[in-house]
């Protein structure tokens, strides 16, 4: 292994708008970047033991990610093309060569400062050499960057593999040849976007936030594009000598396989590896930053190996949806890679099969709450108004989580959730459209009572219950939203009325399940009550408070993972015996606060 090597080159990207300077994205950054620390070094490509991890990955999104069959090709005359050959036989004496440029096509081979690393007499193939014997070579160097660089330009490393003897400059005619030469590159530093949240008192005007946050906010907008650097990186070289047949490779592997258009034979494949690279690891790249540290690793790789990291850097087929999307897909990815390189293998087997429990409890809660509503002829025992109210606090929940930087996976449940309840009201109501619109555009919806509602003592009860929770809510609602307005900062009206209202059901939105406690009080009964969807998502709120600290989501959201866990749970734990005896000590106070309030 080299010493530590310092890499200058001469600036050649435009200059754009200045680095954040903070430490990690989404959060206040320092004034300055302090690398004297020891960079941690690269996570090798992983041996048998770590390779688990990799392939319970690859196995799980493959069920999810069908690619095209691959199209047979045919040469001229409609034969079928021969299968081609590796160029680099096995066992090829090579010389490696790595440039580092601001230029995405490099040229600058007599420029001795943009070489960082050249290593002779490497064997294809060889999995013995090395510092530990597993044919792995490293280089740790600093990088000298420019004032472009500093100020979001672009950064590459240009990678050449040459048969020894060889040099990978085309101007040197005597020691270049085309087919004993292997080149691939990539940008090295990586753009992400900071998003700046600008939250203020809106009665004062105030804010705790940074001053020099909210003046960058006010100069490049809500959203800025930074430069970010990692200091480890790993060059793969595929031991492989498959036959393949140019166009009739799978994808994504015919992104690598590159065939030589005169011989028709393929180079050896080449891969920048940086699968183990967290996203909480990069640091951006600002004025305060002269030098970038680097340690780059060369390490043989199998054939079906490179298959598995091949598929994982395809870009999901859900990048449709959008570059937020997908950013946020990354960050999502990264705590699954962390779980998968630090928890117990039969931990993480337990959490696999309880995260597809959970799905399958999810599902059959859905199925068995529609099965219910629309089996259900009588309204007698159902708490009417309470369905009313959960559409309210589903459009409250689905609302915030919007205006709040959430899981899409939560989104898409929470949206369903909310249309299930939407439909619900034309099973609980008799809905019906008027030929009166609303502004002469809309239709106006009337909605009236079932008769097997009205005709039941259950309305009674049900007006009666919720007569005395409003005595308790509306009050409750007046101080928390005079709270939240005083001492909380918000990034609008908008955000104030939503975090006020999901604030305040987290809080006292237990209380919304007394009226239909009350009719089953009244009633003496809770057969009525849809216990198969009680029960699994009583079962699922357990396994939501499992992953509650896992899945990113806002901390109220959290919480209210965390409060939820009782409220179905109440119902499905306490035997109908205990309905059916009011004389118990349980609804002793019960009745007693009823028969108060009455008076």
């Amino acid at each position: 292994m080299h010493p530590p090597q310092r890499v200058t080159f001469p600036g050649g990207s435009v200059p754009s708008r200045p680095a954040f300077p903070g430490a990690e994205e989404g959060k206040d950054p320092p004034r300055s970047v302090n690398l004297v620390s020891p960079v941690p070094k690269t996570p090798r490509t992983p041996g048998p033991p770590e390779l688990p991890p990799i392939f319970i990955i690859w196995a799980i999104s493959s069920w999810f990610r069908r690619g095209p069959a691959p199209q047979e090709q045919s040469g001229a005359g409609g034969t079928p093309r021969a299968p081609s050959r590796n160029l680099f036989p096995k066992d090829t004496l090579m010389d490696l060569y790595v440039y580092i440029s601001e230029h995405e096509h490099f040229t600058e081979f007599n420029v001795s400062s943009a070489l960082f690393w050249q290593q002779r007499d490497l064997v294809y193939g060889d999995w013995t050499s090395g510092a530990n014997a597993d044919g792995c070579y490293e280089h740790y160097g600093e990088v000298d960057i420019s004032q472009s660089v500093q100020q979001n330009g672009s950064i590459y490393v240009h990678v050449y593999f040459t048969k020894s003897g060889f040099h990978p400059d085309p101007r040197q005619k005597n020691l270049y040849r085309r087919l004993a030469t292997v080149h691939t590159s990539r940008m090295i530093n990586k753009y992400k976007r900071r998003r700046f949240q600008k939250t203020k008192n809106l009665l004062t005007g105030e804010t705790e936030a940074d001053p020099e946050m909210i003046k960058r906010a006010e100069d490049y907008g809500p959203v800025e594009v930074i430069s970010h650097w990692h200091p480890n990186l790993t060059i793969n070289m595929v031991d492989d000598h498959t036959p393949w047949v140019k166009g009739s490779v799978p994808p994504p592997l015919d992104q690598y396989v590159k065939f030589d258009a005169v011989s028709g034979d393929y180079y050896p494949i080449l891969y920048f590896n940086d699968y183990w690279n967290l996203q909480k690891d990069y640091f951006p790249i600002n004025e305060t930053l002269q030098r970038l540290p680097f340690r780059l690793s060369f390490c043989p790789l199998s054939l079906w190996r490179w298959q598995l990291y091949a598929a994982q850097s395809t870009k999901s087929p859900w990048n449709f949806l959008g570059e937020d999307l997908y950013e946020q897909s990354d960050e999502e990815q990264d705590s699954v890679k962390v779980a998968l390189l630090e928890t117990n293998p039969y931990l993480l087997a337990l959490t696999i099969v309880v995260s597809i429990v959970h799905s399958v409890f999810e599902f059959l809660a859905f199925k068995n709450d529609i099965q219910f509503w629309n089996s259900r002829q009588s309204l007698e025992g159902l708490s009417v108004r309470s369905v009313f109210f959960g559409v309210f606090q589903s459009l409250v929940v689905l609302l915030y989580i919007l205006d709040n930087e959430t899981n899409f996976v939560v989104q898409v449940s929470v949206f369903i959730g909310l249309l299930i309840d939407l439909w619900k009201i034309t099973k609980v109501m008799d809905v019906r459209v008027s030929g009166n619109k609303v502004a002469g555009v809309f239709p106006r919806l009337t909605f009236t009572d079932k008769s097997t509602y009205i005709e039941s003592s259950t309305k009674v009860y049900d007006d009666m219950a919720f007569r005395y929770l409003s005595w308790i809510l509306f009050p409750l609602l007046g101080c928390y939203a005079v709270y939240s307005l005083l001492y909380l900062e918000h990034k609008g009206w908008y955000s104030w009325v939503l975090s006020m209202l999901y604030g305040f059901l987290l809080t006292f939105g237990f209380i919304t399940m007394t009226p239909q406690l009350f009719i089953n009080y009244k009633l003496k009964s809770v057969a009525h009550l849809p216990w198969r969807m009680l029960t699994y998502k009583a079962l699922n709120t357990f396994i939501d408070d499992l992953f509650a600290f896992v899945i990113k989501m806002p901390m109220m959201y959290r919480i209210g993972c965390l409060r939820d866990g009782e409220r179905p749970a109440s119902l499905w734990m306490r035997p109908a015996s205990l309905w059916m005896r009011p004389a118990s000590l349980w609804m002793r106070p019960a009745s007693l606060w009823m028969r108060l309030a009455s008076a």
